[in-house]
């Protein structure tokens, strides 16, 4: 299935979608992937909020992009990294049977599938700024990504490995 249709069918049923991911086999170059994919997608959608900051700010916006890439590209994925690390570690510790994979896979999915979501949080930021808009969309966004990645989990970890 094409990447955007994963995505939306992820709205409607997360586990399903990384129980399906999971069966076309462990491959560590898809992990990277939709890791790296919500990289970018983060950081294109930190840009308006960037604008906006640099312009009321009187700030140098070249600086502060190059300060979100570095962030958001090089060191966010080695986060999310040890994040899967540790939510492989926890689950095992209540009875996972996964594989550390599995583990990656679903944070790796959760996130790339919130992405929607991420740019929209990344257009109030830069429209409205800060305010009760920004943390209603911001809290929408962490509701979804914990459903998915908890869904996504629940299914990669009931797995033997």
């Amino acid at each position: 299935m094409p990447l955007t249709s994963d995505i939306v069918a992820t709205y409607r049923g997360p586990g399903r979608v990384v129980r399906r991911l999971l069966d076309l086999g462990e491959r560590e170059d898809r992990a990277l992937i939709f890791v790296m994919g919500f990289c970018v997608v983060a950081f294109v959608a930190q840009l308006p909020s960037l604008a906006r900051r640099a312009h009321l700010e009187g700030l140098e916006l070249n600086m502060l992009m190059g300060g979100a890439l570095l962030g958001t590209v090089i060191i966010l994925p080695l986060f999310f990294y040890l994040l899967a690390f540790v939510s492989y570690g926890a689950a095992r510790l209540a009875g996972g049977r996964g594989s550390a994979y599995g583990a990656r896979l679903a944070l790796f999915w959760a996130l790339l599938s919130s992405t929607p979501l991420v740019l929209l949080n990344g257009l109030v930021a830069g429209f409205i700024g800060p305010g009760p808009a920004l943390t209603f969309v911001g809290l929408i966004w962490l509701g979804v990504f914990i459903w998915f990645w908890l869904a996504g989990l629940k299914q990669t970890q009931g797995r033997a490995e």
